[in-house]
């Protein structure tokens, strides 16, 4: 370790003279979570050497279980590493402990725990080392051996050296293919360091184990999409030795915290707008947007994903057409949207109600959220134009002209081919709403409806929430043909986010399959075209992507892919916002 000379002139001189870097060019913060000894939030110098040597700044968090103070530590760092230490308290598995168990800090468990959460909420890679990597597996989910050698099926080796911490003591198995061996350059055996007795024993669930010791113990972990891995071992002490293989470690987390740091940077400057949530529906009354109430978009998720504007929709399921059904379905729609409203009356301090893109930047100036309205199924428009203008007055923005059946507008794309597209009815309803500035929306549409919606419509028209069916064959889906004809008038598909519309085999859709359906957008009809529509609360969900907080992972994963931050403005709300802003500058309405 340097030390500069005791000359306190020079010392105040190089310090005044040192211009920082600016931008993306500053490293990123790396978060360390302290280890606690007689009173003292300390932490191994090693930690610190490590994050420096692969280009990080270490920021040592304190051993605190202040959740406010907590909050605004993980929100101004880029990465988090949770460090090593004792044994973890095994009531927080439902477990008794057992006679081998060794001392506790119940007290240093809450403030890890509460960090995981803290940083998880928040997608905040992670990195996590001995008991860090055991503590991370506990938080989500998974499971430990109190004691590897009174518990473990096989008899362990010695997991506990002597040998100094630098120096390696046993050798792992790297499965591949996984992250870590892509790291370590596809080497299918290392050899590691080893100070420990507990050990994961399940792996929690969406993760999976990329190394073993001979024994059969777990050696390492990564989540199978999100930046979160972890390791047995005390690679610190390695790297912070020159150990160039360990180093790696340290160098991929802080090269995805940069990349972190770069989607937060793009989502402060430009609007980021998920077009379609059917959140009011999930509630059967009253619900309070400010609270996490069980939803997947809710305020504070938003805030969390800083993702600045939500279109809630009042969705209708298709029903019977006549005259008593059709009007109740109007006035159920009604309802849903004037609760919506409502949120804007118990939340005025957080969000507002936008009625167009200016309406959203100025909100965002505001640090405020915004929430836009939309109806999905023109089945409650009834057979009424009029309740389009009272649905425009409610402040809705664009009508989903069918749901799961043909109705009297349209058929569906799970419908009977009733009018072989649109019904004269819907071709009056295109017209009105061309008029007043709606958008014509045509997910859940069947193909002929859609080409006669191009056809009629005066204005691009959109996709709400459809995703590219040439890598999903799902009616929903729209066809390479569809998606060249929507771009040719200007329109834009927001990518679905609901599994069965992002892989045949639904229970492995991923956040993964999604940034492909973006790409094949891209490649097709170019960057204009594509945006995001969630449909969250809608079972809307992929693995790595399951709520509004977890939508930064978009954009972090854009990154990786190539896309630049025009590129990925566009994706999130500027594409989106041009076609909507076409249609009410095309209108005849006035507020």
């Amino acid at each position: 370790m340097k030390v500069r000379s005791t000359n306190l002139e020079a010392l105040y001189k190089e310090v005044d003279l040192f211009i920082p870097a600016k931008g993306n060019q500053q490293p990123p913060r790396i978060g360390i979570s302290s280890n606690r000894k007689e009173g003292l939030s300390c932490i191994a110098d090693t930690y610190v050497q490590a994050v420096l040597k692969a280009g990080g700044v270490p920021v040592l968090i304190p051993v605190i279980t202040d959740i406010e103070a907590l909050t605004s530590i993980i929100e101004g760092i880029d990465g988090l590493i949770m460090s090593g230490g004792g044994d973890i308290n095994p009531l927080y598995l439902q477990e008794e402990p057992i006679p081998s168990l060794q001392d506790v800090d119940t007290y240093r468990d809450e403030y890890d725990l509460i960090l995981i959460r803290l940083a998880a909420n928040r997608q905040v890679p992670m990195m996590g080392i001995c008991r860090g990597h055991q503590m991370i597996n506990v938080a989500f989910g998974g499971s430990i051996y109190q004691d590897i050698h009174t518990q473990h099926t096989n008899t362990p080796i010695k997991h506990s050296q002597t040998l100094p911490r630098e120096q390696a003591s046993h050798s792992i198995a790297v499965s591949q293919p996984s992250k870590l061996s892509t790291l370590l350059n596809d080497e299918k055996t290392i050899f590691v360091n080893s100070f420990h007795h507990q050990a994961i024993q399940e792996p929690a669930s969406e993760f999976i184990s990329t190394a073993i010791a001979v024994d059969g113990i777990n050696e390492a972990m990564e989540h199978i999409e999100k930046e979160i891995f972890s390791v047995q071992w005390h690679p610190e002490a390695m790297a912070a030795n020159d150990d160039e293989q360990m180093l790696k470690l340290f160098k991929y987390h802080i090269e995805m915290a940069r990349i972190f740091r770069e989607a937060k940077q793009i989502h402060r400057r430009h609007i980021t707008l998920d077009s379609h949530t059917d959140t009011p529906m999930i509630f059967p009354g009253q619900f309070n947007i400010g609270k996490k109430e069980g939803g997947k978009v809710n305020l504070p998720f938003m805030e969390e994903g800083m993702i600045d504007a939500s279109i809630m929709v009042a969705y209708i399921p298709q029903g019977a057409r006549d005259d008593d059904s059709l009007q109740k379905a109007t006035l159920f729609a009604c309802d849903r949207l004037q609760e919506i409203h409502r949120q804007a009356d118990i939340n005025a301090s957080r969000m507002g109600i936008a009625y167009s893109a200016q309406d959203i930047q100025n909100l965002k100036v505001a640090d405020k959220k915004a929430l836009l309205l939309g109806l999905e199924n023109g089945y409650a428009i009834g057979k009424n134009l009029e309740n389009i203008s009272r649905f425009k007055n409610l402040g809705v923005s664009y009508i989903t002209l069918c749901h799961n059946g043909d109705n009297d507008i349209c058929d569906s794309a799970k419908g009977n081919g009733e009018w072989n597209g649109l019904s004269p009815f819907g071709k009056e309803v295109i017209r009105k709403m061309n008029e007043l500035g709606i958008l014509v929306d045509i997910s859940h549409a069947a193909e002929s409806t859609f080409y006669q919606a191009l056809e009629f419509s005066s204005t691009p028209i959109i996709a709400s929430h459809s995703s590219a069916r040439s890598l999903c064959n799902h009616p929903r889906n729209l066809t390479d043909e569809q998606l060249k004809a929507l771009a040719s008038q200007g329109g834009v598909a927001q990518i679905c986010l609901y599994k069965g519309f992002i892989n045949e085999d639904a229970e492995k859709a991923s956040l993964s399959d999604a940034i492909r359906h973006i790409n094949h957008i891209v490649d097709l009809v170019g960057i204009d075209h594509v945006g995001i529509g969630s449909d969250f609360d809608g079972d809307g969900e992929l693995i790595g992507c399951r709520a509004s907080n977890e939508l930064i992972n978009i954009t972090v994963r854009l990154l990786k892919e190539g896309y630049t931050e025009k590129d990925i403005a566009q994706i999130w709300g500027g594409n989106f916002l041009r076609v909507l802003t076409t249609a009410q500058n095309a209108s005849s309405y006035k507020r």
